[in-house]
């Protein structure tokens, strides 16, 4: 048995429970188990292990004695919503560099922004990061809040966290984006637990609703067969992370000024229980995929890993990179890190070449941003063609070599 904790919401009533088991039955979690005891109805008492509930409710369905009772500890206070107002982006920075996803949110933040009728502002947060505030400001931000100090210089959860959530209290914005990095999914969970509001993660699409004037937060849902979208309709900040190359990147305006809202807090806020001892950068020979403007990609229809030659040969006469559908990946075909999709990577190349993909709409979510889409299938009736600019229906061990062969000749002239 684990003690209870302090805050935990679920506990037995001893004077009800009659020892039936039948909880202990019920709970999926093995989390309940009987005991010796004087105080019970018949000699034995429920008790639960606080390790492993789930608090799912089901033992307090299944109790006919009403010996569970499970209440809601903490209630999320509430919030004015008036008082908050303007879209906010979390302007990620690495090496004192502002990272591209966050220009791609920077544009879909000023629609946003304009849909209100309010204010778009970066969050900049580091070491001599000052200078960055004019690139955003040419993409769009109307105002950037720059807290800037040495112990800032690389991302750390608890100091960025705190910032974020005081900020928050101070200028309460509407709105509050990031992109949906392994920092961004970081530091907005441990936001929204902070500021008791929601977090839609993963986001492919966002828009305001007219009436409401509330955040539309369109997302995969159920393995990627259902495209969900959330509404947090009671808590402010609406805030989601949205995936690299979903959105085409703002526009520079070198004519546009903003301004830049300075604050620095006390030591205690940016102090952090973990330390940085050592940075070590990742060494690819190959063309980052998400950056790439060429991707050639190969899925189930290659029909055995000797195939993804065909594929890499012609992404290497166009200097592209190699792409894959989770199907090839599941297959052991090719590694994960090729991966395009819902549970993979998001591009959004100027041409996306696709050989032997069925187009599922898990593998749509994760290209179908793409300047042009050429799927080259043996099926004509493959979902993929409903997103291609051109397709064509034949043998991909036909087709892919043929195209090689006339790119080689044209580059070379």
């Amino acid at each position: 048995m684990t003690d209870k904790p302090k805050d935990c919401s679920i506990q037995i009533i001893t004077g009800n429970c009659t020892g039936c088991t039948m909880c202990v039955k019920t709970c999926p979690f093995g989390a309940i188990s009987m005991v010796d005891s004087a105080e019970a109805k018949k000699g034995k008492l429920a008790v639960i292990d606080y390790m492993k509930c789930t608090l799912c409710g089901a033992c307090v369905e299944s109790c006919k004695f009403k010996a569970i009772e499970m209440t809601v500890c903490k209630v999320a206070p509430k919030v004015a919503l008036g008082d908050y107002k303007g879209v906010w982006v979390f302007a990620e920075q690495k090496k004192g560099k502002v990272q591209s996803v966050v220009y791609e949110l920077l544009g879909k933040g000023r629609e946003l922004a304009d849909a209100l009728g309010t204010e778009l502002a970066a969050v900049l947060i580091g070491d001599a990061v000052e200078a960055q505030a004019e690139e955003l400001f040419w993409r769009g931000a109307d105002k950037v809040y720059l807290v800037e100090n040495a112990g800032l210089k690389s991302y750390q959860d608890e100091p960025y966290t705190n910032i974020i959530v005081e900020l928050v209290k101070e200028f309460k914005p509407e709105i509050l984006l990031y992109g949906a990095t392994s920092i961004g999914r970081s530091l907005a969970s441990r936001i929204a637990v902070k500021l008791y509001t929601g977090l839609t993660a993963d986001c492919t699409a966002l828009d305001i609703d007219k009436e409401k004037k509330i955040l539309l937060q369109t997302r995969p849902a159920f393995g990627g067969n259902i495209m969900a979208t959330i509404l947090c309709e009671n808590y402010r900040p609406q805030m989601a992370t949205v995936r690299h190359k979903v959105f085409k990147e703002a526009q520079v305006d070198k004519s546009r000024k903003g301004q830049v809202v300075k604050k620095s807090y006390p030591d205690n806020l940016l102090a952090s229980r973990t330390r940085i001892s050592d940075v070590v950068e990742e060494i690819s020979s190959t063309v980052n995929l998400t950056e790439a403007d060429i991707i050639v990609s190969g899925g189930r229809g290659l029909g055995k890993a000797e195939g993804f030659k065909v594929i890499e040969e012609l992404a290497k006469v166009l200097g592209g990179a190699v792409g894959a559908s989770r199907s090839a990946v599941d297959a052991e075909w090719i590694p994960y890190s090729h991966q395009v999709g819902q549970t993979g990577k998001t591009v959004c190349p100027k041409i996306y070449i696709a050989c032997g993909i069925s187009g599922q709409i898990q593998h749509l979510a994760g290209m179908s941003s793409s300047e042009i889409i050429i799927a080259i299938n043996k099926d004509s009736q493959a979902p993929i063609f409903s997103v291609a600019t051109y397709g064509i229906v034949g043998d991909l061990y036909e087709v892919v070599p043929a195209l090689t062969q006339k790119f080689k000749e044209i580059l070379k002239k």
